[in-house]
């Protein structure tokens, strides 16, 4: 990553954070939905980015997330959780010409069906992760996972509207 990428991906992580614990902290639909936007961030690191990279980003961003919330680390976990995962599924996405230098995988850039499965498929193991953790195990399994599949689409409805409007194509004059 360059360094005008990195100070873009430092802005985004402020952002990302300050909308999920000032907004999004409260969004819940009926006690079984919950949006965890911050994830976007996560989802939104260049496909270049080194293993290592994302994996430490993950925890930063987990760790920030526990810090305003008082979640003793589920948070953390989860996304250290996907960040290990994201290589994996990226190579299984990976077209047959493989990806450009420097890409971001936005709906814009990556489309709509690449980036459901790539989105939707990330968010809902981050979100099984952190349900189960948060419920010390699997004492209240179809509980736990409804709310992590209701939580899921959730969050993955409010990214997508984040990318709709602040990720819009650019319109040449």
């Amino acid at each position: 990553m360059d360094n005008r990428n990195l100070v873009i991906q430092s802005v985004f992580f402020i952002i990302y954070i300050a909308l999920q614990v000032i907004f999004m902290r409260n969004v819940v639909l009926f006690d079984k939905a919950f949006c965890f936007v911050y994830l976007a961030f996560l989802l939104l690191i260049p496909l270049e980015a080194g293993a290592l990279l994302i994996m430490f980003m993950g925890f930063t961003t987990g760790l920030i997330t526990d810090i305003f919330y008082d979640s003793l680390g589920i948070h953390a976990s989860s996304c250290v959780i996907i960040m290990f995962l994201r290589p994996y599924l990226v190579n299984l996405l990976t077209p047959r010409g493989g990806y450009d230098a420097g890409l971001v995988p936005t709906l814009r850039v990556m489309g709509w069906e690449w980036f459901s499965i790539y989105a939707f498929t990330l968010i809902f193991i981050h979100h099984l992760a952190l349900f189960y953790i948060e419920a010390s195990g699997f004492g209240m399994f179809f509980f736990t996972l409804s709310k992590a599949f209701f939580s899921s689409i959730l969050t993955f409805t409010v990214i997508i509207i984040i990318q709709y409007l602040f990720y819009a194509p650019r319109r040449s004059l």
